[in-house]
């Protein structure tokens, strides 16, 4: 991931929000941090797991933004591929309360150990349950103040809720298409 020079290297972070990127960065402190632009198998990902979670919201008792600025800190925003909140959770343009899922999906560019610190601002901001996916070596993991762990089992789950992600259902749709 590059940073972009603007002027003196620093905008604010009213510049930020007012700004459109294409395709959107994430802003660390005054600068603005590109993102891997994701190709087809992330792209398919991506729909995949926000089309699961929306047919499934009123169920599952969630919303889903793909791609939403999220507001961490004060001079930090990041912008996952997939959000999921609770029912009911008000905010205005941009998400500053934690959400009940953050979900990766890494680029061809990506590397996983890169991740470690976005991850650790996740858990920091008290996002409860961070979930990464590798298209590309159809492998996930869930991530918590400890790291990135494998999953071993075939899905993903949010304990004492219906939430259930079938891994095998997401790997066959990269096959389909």
């Amino acid at each position: 991931m590059a940073t972009l020079p603007i002027d003196d290297g620093f905008i604010s972070v009213r510049e930020y929000l007012r700004t459109s990127y294409s395709p959107d960065c994430e802003y660390v402190d005054g600068r603005i941090v590109e993102r891997n632009v994701g190709d087809k198998g992330h792209s398919i990902l991506q729909m995949f797991l926000a089309g699961l979670f929306w047919v499934n919201r009123a169920a599952w008792g969630v919303e889903v933004y793909p791609e939403l600025r999220t507001k961490l800190a004060t001079r930090l925003y990041r912008i996952p591929d997939v959000l999921v909140v609770r029912s009911g959770l008000r905010f205005e343009s941009v998400l500053d309360h934690p959400p009940l899922i953050a979900i990766e999906i890494l680029s061809p560019d990506d590397r996983i150990h890169d991740l470690q610190e976005k991850i650790d601002e996740y858990v920091t901001f008290g996002i409860e349950h961070i979930w990464v996916f590798d298209p590309c070596k159809r492998l996930a993991w869930w991530a918590d103040r400890d790291g990135l762990h494998l999953v071993t089992a075939d899905a993903l789950c949010v304990p004492q809720t219906p939430i259930w992600v079938v891994l095998g259902e997401a790997w066959a749709e990269l096959d389909r298409v």
